[in-house]
């Protein structure tokens, strides 16, 4: 036996309300006499007794602006080079964003580039980047490669 073939018997038929005087709950469906409350379709959202509500108790917090740019694409030496190995960019061609996302590996939405320096790299390329990682650069121009800053 497990617990999503128990089946409760504990449930009561719910009241019809406003089917006469005799179903006792009859006339204004136990709603009382008119006012808010008493009307179809209204509830006074967030009202809690005359409790503080929960949106006033919490604190104000920060603040999120919509008109900054926030697409900037990362992305690491380990998948650079993984990318160079399965041939989805030569090495002899610069990689930069446009490249990459003609190739579909990073998304159009992404307007800036930069590149990480985590993992080994084997082949040497150059690059056409936004932003670069000191240990990225120092990776590169170890091997040969050149790191170009796009501004």
């Amino acid at each position: 036996m497990k617990l999503n073939n128990l089946i409760s018997n504990n449930k009561k038929e719910k009241k019809r309300l406003g089917r006469g005087i005799g179903s006792t709950k009859g006339k204004t469906s136990g709603r009382g006499h008119k006012g808010q409350k008493s009307r179809s379709g209204v509830a006074i959202k967030s009202f809690e007794g005359g409790q503080m509500p929960l949106y006033r108790r919490l604190p104000k917090r920060g603040f999120r602006n919509f008109n900054k740019t926030r697409l900037l694409a990362t992305i690491n030496l380990s998948k650079v080079q993984k990318i160079i190995e399965k041939k989805n960019i030569l090495p002899n061609n610069k990689l930069s964003l446009p490249t990459l996302q003609k190739s579909k590996l990073i998304n159009k939405k992404y307007k800036k580039l930069k590149l990480l320096g985590f993992g080994d790299l084997k082949t040497k390329f150059d690059a056409e980047v936004n932003f670069v990682s000191n240990s990225a650069k120092a990776k590169i121009e170890k091997l040969g490669g050149k790191i170009s800053l796009i501004k």
